[in-house]
């Protein structure tokens, strides 16, 4: 985007990373200056049946990313570890 903001990404996992993540923040207010994850379908979409969250294109596997301001290396040791964990789980 212009003058260098950034986006929100949306992310279909098999398993439920954000508690994994240390880094990154699970909070509903995606958008801010640092690194923020969301679940939509147990935070801000939970008063929705199934049909309606998938109607909303949310659906239970979903993360939603806000990447911040922080070092791109540092994030992406976060989500490394994060999933490394999810698999020495599964």
């Amino acid at each position: 985007m212009r003058n260098g903001f950034g986006c929100i990404l949306a992310y279909d996992v098999a398993a439920f990373i954000d508690s994994a993540l240390q880094l990154a923040s699970h909070l509903a207010n995606v958008g801010d200056a640092k690194t923020l994850v969301i679940h939509p379908a147990s935070t801000i979409h939970q008063q929705l049946t199934d049909e309606e969250q998938l109607s909303a294109r949310v659906n239970k596997e979903m993360l939603r990313v806000s990447i911040g301001y922080e070092h791109i290396d540092d994030i992406k040791e976060d989500f490394t570890i994060a999933f490394e964990k999810i698999k020495e789980i599964n």
